[in-house]
């Protein structure tokens, strides 16, 4: 029978610094028991990654603060033990041994200096009394478990030489070494592509079952809970506003942020109709949307081309010879040909490493193309000079994937979208320059007020609305968006679409939207483009390609896709 594994009463986090205390965790009350998976959800800022290090006492303290309440923990269901009176040396038995976690990020929580089969040793020596010999030997058949392809390879490889998915699965293999009671999953799926984010929530599942493991599995993706979980935890500005069974949250939601979380996925709405987010339900604006009004009405349909690409190759040497003549090539786009009209959203849809990011790019001229032509409004840009190339990237501009590392963190805001104007020559005074950033930041739902800013004083949702607002101040015809939705909550997800397709109308915008999303593209785009290991796999009418695939890989694609999200 079921018995609870970990207790949490009535906690609550404070961060203590010199301007007052923060409140994180309020009061919350959570149980898991012994082979279930419960399930945390909510947007960034909830208090859910703060709950699940506060398990294992991972806060820095100070700032943080246990302020009340119990986390108690039993292996065995008989003796307890509280988490928050453990001292250093009994909470470094436990971390990794009882109780693991997976992190969010694995290239930032694996070391880039060791290998990937170092690093799974370590932590198996670290609690277990054998040899080397045998440590390697326990980690090659971890690396099997989780499927790793080539596992004797990769235990020699640097976690840089792995993709995002494989380096998850190291993370796995980490956390499972030691065969824990307790599995903290953070995130582990985020910004992965669909087909891998699938084979990783199985392989977490199947590890569960077999090993009759606990499991907290914290996202802010209600399609993944769907998917893997048997109860789930709402929180919502560090509380539990609601929890029950999956079913019971899906089909029967009762507070408002529920809903609301519920009802902004695109893939419950029309091309181009106003996604709701979470605000109008808690102001008591709307109500849950039906899946029945998914159904997107076709695109007006105009002849007038604004880019041709023929025959398009980007290749990259692979392997080189002692004197540095390549000998093999890496071909991220191979003879690649298609057109987009004025005014049109293309969706350019493929797994990690298809080259969807290395076209976007190269369409820029920021990648110069090893042979083939690029026609922008009738230009053949891929010769053309740097003064002419400069002229170009005005029109053309592309909305990168992470806002956090495309903002200069030393420039405020203000400055950031004045840059390229003063580059570019738009307009003649700073004055003027400094309304017309005004402006746009006005634009995209942010105020003058925040011109001095800097990056770090925003949250991940209002720094792509500045990375936004950058782009457009030139006034450009042409944007590539690089994965600019891929990592954001769903709300604020929501929140961006929306922005996007009103400054598509306003600005009269061709677009380019890359992402590994199907749901998300099928909502935003009039065609999908499907790239497979740098060819076209597939394109069509977006309604078409996702309803009525014609390729393998694309019905692959698309049946990753979390049950929830259809």
């Amino acid at each position: 029978m079921p018995y609870p594994l970990l207790q949490i009463k009535d906690l609550q986090v404070d961060f203590v610094n010199e301007t007052g205390t923060t409140t994180a965790v309020k009061n919350i009350s959570i149980e898991v028991n012994r082979g279930e998976i419960v399930a945390i959800v909510g947007e960034s800022g909830s208090g859910k990654s703060v709950t699940s290090l506060s398990i294992l006492q991972l806060l820095p303290a100070p700032p943080a603060r246990y302020a009340a309440g119990s986390i108690l923990f039993s292996e065995d269901g008989q003796q307890q033990v509280e988490m928050l009176h453990q001292s250093a040396s009994a909470l470094s038995k436990i971390r990794g041994h009882k109780i693991a976690m997976i992190f969010q990020e694995p290239m930032t929580s694996l070391n880039p200096v060791f290998t990937c089969g170092q690093q799974v040793m370590e932590a198996i020596k670290q609690h277990q009394r054998i040899s080397a010999t045998e440590a390697k030997a326990r980690t090659l058949e971890l690396f099997e478990k989780v499927k790793l392809p080539n596992p004797s390879l990769l235990m020699d490889r640097y976690p840089h030489q792995l993709s995002g998915g494989q380096k998850q699965r190291v993370m796995i293999a980490m956390a499972m070494s030691c065969n824990p009671s307790l599995l903290i999953c953070d995130e582990p799926t985020t910004a992965l592509d669909v087909t891998v984010q699938k084979t990783i929530l199985q392989l977490i599942r199947g590890l569960q079952e077999t090993e009759k493991m606990g499991v907290i599995f914290i996202t802010h993706d209600l399609g993944v809970v769907a998917e893997v979980a048997d109860r789930a935890v709402v929180m919502y500005k560090g509380a539990i506003v609601e929890q029950g069974s999956t079913s019971q949250l899906f089909h029967a939601p009762q507070h408002p942020y529920t809903k609301g979380l519920l009802a902004c996925r695109p893939i419950l709405h029309r091309k181009g109709e106003r996604l709701p987010v979470v605000s109008d339900f808690l102001e008591g604006k709307t109500t849950i949307v039906s899946p029945k009004t998914a159904a997107v009405p076709q695109a007006p349909s105009t002849e007038d081309i604004l880019l041709k690409v023929e025959n398009l190759n980007v290749w990259f040497p692979a392997r080189k010879t002692f004197f540095g003549k390549p000998l093999d090539y890496i071909k991220a786009v191979n003879d690649v040909s298609f057109t987009v009209r004025k005014g049109e959203t293309l969706g350019l849809v493929g797994e990690s490493g298809c080259g969807k990011t290395t076209l976007g790019r190269t369409l820029l001229r920021l990648i110069a193309p090893t042979s083939g032509a690029i026609w922008y409004n009738g230009q053949h840009i891929t010769a053309i000079k740097k003064d002419a190339l400069k002229d170009l990237r005005r029109n053309i501009q592309i909305i990168f994937q992470d806002p956090y590392s495309s903002l200069n963190p030393r420039m405020t805001i203000g400055d950031a979208i004045v840059e390229p104007m003063k580059v570019h020559g738009i307009l003649n005074r700073a004055s003027q320059r400094k309304d017309r950033a005004m402006e746009m930041l006005q634009k995209v739902d942010l105020k003058p007020e925040h011109f001095n800013r800097y990056p770090h004083e925003f949250s991940g949702g209002q720094r792509q609305r500045i990375v936004i607002a950058r782009a457009l101040s030139l006034g450009p015809t042409f944007v590539v968006c690089d994965e600019s939705v891929s990592a954001l909550d769903v709300s604020v997800q929501a929140q961006i679409l929306n922005l996007l397709n009103d400054l598509k109308q306003e600005f009269d915008l061709t677009t380019i939207f890359i992402s590994h999303d199907l749901s998300v593209v099928r909502y935003i785009s009039d065609r999908i483009m499907v790239m497979n290991k740098g060819m076209i796999e597939e394109m069509g009418d977006a309604e078409e390609v996702y309803l009525h695939p014609k390729q393998e890989y694309t019905k692959q694609l698309i049946a990753s896709i979390p049950k929830a999200a259809i």
